[in-house]
């Protein structure tokens, strides 16, 4: 019956212009309520295991790969106007979540792989639903951009660092193999993506370029799979990735309505994790679940009280402020998910992102539309 209504709830709410923002949240928390009321749906269907480490990480791709369809290349030069922002909101970004996460692991005595999760959901590049509070809000959208691409970039460094760092003590952290893993989770979808993007504006000795890099990507995937070669799985997605974005640009030139889909397939698949990592980690969170939901509250709101207040500290304006704020606050959940899903501990490692995830919406979504009635000037 709570299910029912949650998902008529999330249908439904389209309807009302005030309230159809909160839709993606109605349909977290509605994963979240399947996964805790029916754990054994969301284990096998049929012969397949719905936490099979290929089909997470193929899930985690495409949700990354939509969310990179919503980015531009030219997100990655705004660096010029913005450079001192985007040097202390990486900064930011980087040090108060996963400090903050350790603080809290030390403070509520978590079992060590949630405890581990913690860490690793403040040890997370931002997403782009920090993009989208800092729209609602109407504070500084491309200072907001340019953080989000940068920390999506340096990710595959820091994460794994932070981990190892951080973490160390309650799970074992290989370093090399992590960084691998992000960068076929993040970097290897977006870059996907960010082709597409290319080629809509490419010049025809580009395009030409392009052709060629994907004729050789072909060759190279068919060599890997006679087995001629020792395998090489980060070259083999990359190669992947390039006829990805070529075979996407190729579609949405055909039907252009597929770039309004992707988002609500990313929007999909977050759901999907959020369910079989709520299944599999059910057991815990019968225990410790109003504990780490509260964990979650302090440390979500530890990102926007620090982020803004150090970024004020700094000598950044009331707007640029607030950007950095909801860039700390906010994190990508779903690479925390794919992440937890590789290292094969979704009932552990990948609890914390499961209960920060719908939090995070929640609040920012509040926050945003407090910060626009504050007199902001309008969305750039």
């Amino acid at each position: 019956m709570i299910l029912a209504i949650l998902i008529l709830l999330a249908l439904g709410i389209r309807a009302f212009p005030r309230w159809k923002g909160y839709q993606y949240t109605l349909w977290i928390i509605a994963a979240v309520a399947a996964g805790m009321l029916y754990p054994g749906a969301f284990s096998h269907w049929g012969p397949v295991d719905l936490r099979n480490k290929w089909l997470v990480l193929v899930v985690i791709q495409l949700v990354m790969f939509g969310m990179g369809t919503q980015m531009r290349l030219k997100d990655f030069t705004g660096l010029a106007g913005t450079g001192k922002g985007v040097l202390i909101g990486l900064a930011c970004h980087f040090s108060i979540m996963p400090l903050t996460g350790y603080l809290l692991t030390r403070i509520f005595h978590f079992d060590p792989g949630i405890a581990a999760g913690i860490i690793l959901i403040g040890s997370c590049s931002s997403g782009l639903a920090s993009n989208v509070m800092v729209y609602i809000a109407g504070a500084n959208l491309t200072l907001s951009v340019a953080v989000t691409a940068m920390a999506t970039l340096a990710a595959p460094l820091f994460t794994p660092m932070l981990m190892k760092l951080l973490a160390g003590t309650y799970i074992h952290i290989d370093f090399g193999a992590m960084m691998v893993e992000i960068i076929k989770i993040v970097l290897v979808p977006i870059g996907a993506a960010l082709l597409h993007d290319y080629l809509n504006s490419a010049s025809p000795a580009g395009r030409r370029f392009v052709t060629a890099a994907g004729v050789l990507s072909a060759v190279w995937l068919l060599i890997l799979a006679t087995g001629w070669l020792p395998s090489d799985p980060v070259s083999g997605f990359f190669a992947g990735a390039i006829l990805v974005g070529i075979g996407y640009h190729a579609l949405v030139r055909r039907c252009p309505r597929v770039r309004t889909i992707m988002p609500y397939i990313s929007m999909a698949g977050i759901v999907y994790f959020t369910t079989v990592t709520t299944a599999a980690g059910r057991d815990n969170l019968l225990h410790v679940g109003l504990l780490l939901f509260l964990a979650s509250v302090i440390h979500n709101a530890a990102g926007y009280f620090f982020g803004y207040w150090l970024s004020r500290l700094f000598r950044l304006d009331k707007n640029a402020a607030r950007t950095i704020a909801f860039e700390v606050g906010l994190q990508n959940g779903g690479m925390a998910s794919g992440l937890a899903g590789a290292m094969g501990k979704l009932g552990t490692l990948g609890l914390a992102a499961a209960i920060f995830s719908p939090w995070m919406n929640i609040s920012g979504s509040i926050l945003a539309n407090y910060w626009r009635r504050r007199n902001t000037p309008p969305p750039q």
